[in-house]
């Protein structure tokens, strides 16, 4: 058996609390799920999961966004009144 070692870390108490109750409600112990995810994270040699930016934050849209804050403090901007579906 290879030589087991601590690895230390840390995490917002609401997560921790969390993740305990997932853990317990499955029969595991947090290390348990951490050494399974340590190893397929080394089998895989991936992030099992996808792990993605909001694309609100993409370069592109914020060129759009500045372009638009751009319009508005020259004046080119023109807005619109209309009814939004569901407003009272």
């Amino acid at each position: 058996m290879a030589q087991v070692v601590n690895v230390n870390f840390c995490l917002d108490e609401d997560v921790k609390k969390s993740m305990e109750q997932v853990c317990s409600d499955l029969g595991l112990s947090m290390s348990a799920v951490f050494t399974i995810f340590a190893e397929k994270v080394g089998r895989e040699k991936r992030i099992p999961f996808d792990v993605s930016i909001d694309s609100f934050y993409s370069e592109s849209n914020i060129r759009y966004l500045e372009k638009i804050a751009c319009d508005v403090k020259e004046g080119k901007a023109h807005f619109a009144e209309h009814d939004l579906p569901g407003a009272l």
